[in-house]
């Protein structure tokens, strides 16, 4: 079997609206240094555009991070037509507070895999730290960068209040 060498992450969502969380991704990504490409694809607007971009993800990407509000099926529906890791990032929703979103992705059928993360900016920032742990077991400059960024996070947090 061929070991797939592709690095880079697809970060897909929704609608436009959903760009506000999904930047964060995307600003985490460009400071671990990973090679990504961002898509509007919506599963229930744009299936043929969802469709064919699930298809040919293996070609192009090693993780995809889907972020979706509401009903959610993006990650879903994208993960049932790849065997590409796909992480879900429940989007906040006005009703009901993204509850609705994280539900869609998290329950999922036995068989179809979505790694779920946090609603909104949180899970936005834990699924690019995530995309990027799963390319660092073949990628030793990210594996680095990644602990790099881990070691600010420690080393941020002070030792006494003041």
């Amino acid at each position: 079997m061929k070991k797939n060498k592709n690095h880079k992450v697809a970060v897909i969502m929704g609608s436009q609206s959903d760009y506000k969380t999904m930047k964060i991704t995307v600003k985490i990504l460009k400071i671990i240094g990973l090679k990504y490409e961002t898509k509007i694809i919506s599963a229930h607007r744009t299936p043929k555009r969802m469709y064919e971009f699930a298809r040919s993800a293996k070609d192009k990407f090693g993780v995809i991070i889907a972020g979706a509000g509401g009903s959610a099926h993006l990650p879903g529906m994208v993960s049932a037509l790849t065997t590409i890791p796909v992480l879900g990032v429940p989007i906040e929703s006005k009703k009901l507070k993204g509850i609705d979103s994280l539900l869609s992705i998290a329950q999922m059928p036995k068989g179809v895999p979505v790694g779920t993360l946090a609603i909104g900016e949180d899970g936005a920032t834990n699924a690019a730290l995530l995309a990027a742990s799963i390319i660092a077991n073949n990628n030793s400059t990210i594996k680095k960068k990644l602990e790099n960024w881990r070691l600010s996070q420690t080393r941020s947090v002070k030792k006494k209040p003041k």
